[in-house]
């Protein structure tokens, strides 16, 4: 991969990765509408006094009165997830507070680095693990956290460790975390979209309307009708949520490179860095089950697909974060 520059990777990725991120709400009015419109076709269907004409202005009214609701509803739960996300991670991880006291190593290391940079000493976490990883995490200056494993403290020396802090202190000085954490929050939300309108469709097409009767039930051509929708409301949601996972995925990777050269500016010593993601690579810790999104956090991906150039391609696309050895690579030309 070709250094174009700290600032100029930057400037390019955080005009990305915001383009990317306004896509989300996009997403989501778009299904919303989309279940609504296959709500009015479905009623239109099933009622002998409207024609097809009346799909639009019914699907219409059925968004605008849902809009306040999905607004209320996705609102409530961003501000929840946005504000409770630092107790969450702990949670998934297992991590505790790390103090002077603790492992002066670490917290030198930590505080000599935020010293070079100019910036706000942020919390320590550790988490007990002979696995090695690390990861940064917060939304503002008081929850800002690094947080390392014991296993990654025991096998690194003091440059590779700088480098790693190095990585993740510059993830909380481009407001990485809180772009993750918003892009966390967001697939979380089209999850539910999707559930909530294929609910809502499947309830429609067992209860139907009020005018629908059950000869009509078993008219063969109604139920062709009946799940070629259902099949469309589930292929829009599908899509939706696909999409929004890729987004997700694609904001995370784009800024793995940027905090690989921040980490080595910081640090001073570019090889450094690539020696402790060769390390990490070899046995890298992993959230608990069920807390798989807290690993896109992390410095090094656990878990990735094996196997063919087909599958490689698949894993990358999926992936949090770019291959091990596309970093290193990286890294070697600074």
């Amino acid at each position: 991969m070709k250094y174009v520059g700290l600032y100029s990777q930057r400037r390019k990725n955080n005009t990305r990765s915001i383009l990317l991120l306004l896509l989300f709400p996009t997403v989501i009015v778009a299904l919303v509408f989309a279940a609504c419109y296959i709500l009015a076709y479905i009623e239109v269907g099933n009622s002998e006094y409207y024609g097809p004409g009346y799909i639009m202005p019914l699907a219409t009214e059925y968004f605008v009165s849902s809009v306040p609701w999905a607004v209320a509803v996705v609102g409530i739960w961003f501000v929840i997830a946005y504000f409770a996300n630092t107790s969450m991670i702990r949670h998934a991880t297992q991590a505790q507070p790390l103090e002077r006291r603790d492992n002066p190593r670490v917290y030198n290391i930590v505080e000599n680095l935020t010293m070079t940079c100019g910036m706000d000493m942020p919390k320590i976490n550790v988490i007990d693990s002979p696995e090695l990883n690390a990861f940064a995490s917060g939304i503002d200056k008081k929850s800002y956290t690094v947080t390392v494993t014991t296993g990654l403290c025991d096998r690194l020396d003091d440059d590779e460790l700088a480098g790693v802090i190095g990585h993740e202190l510059t993830h909380i000085r481009n407001r990485d975390t809180r772009l993750l954490i918003v892009s966390i929050i967001f697939v979380g939300i089209m999850g539910t979209v999707m559930s909530i309108a294929l609910r809502m469709v499947w309830n429609m097409l067992i209860f139907g309307g009020n005018n629908r009767s059950r000869s009509r039930d078993r008219d063969s051509n109604g139920g062709a009708a009946i799940i070629l929708i259902f099949a469309i409301a589930a292929v829009l949601a599908a899509v939706g949520y696909f999409f929004t996972m890729l987004t997700r995925f694609a904001i995370s990777r784009k800024r793995e490179y940027m905090a690989d050269a921040g980490g080595a500016e910081l640090c001073g010593n570019p090889l450094a860095l690539a020696s402790a993601l060769r390390k990490i690579s070899d046995m890298p810790y992993a959230a608990k089950e069920g807390h798989e999104d807290v690993q896109q956090l992390f410095i090094i991906q656990p878990v990735a697909l094996k196997g063919g150039s087909f599958s490689s391609w698949f894993s990358r696309l999926f992936s949090t974060h770019p291959s091990t050895e596309s970093r290193i690579e990286f890294l070697e030309q600074l």
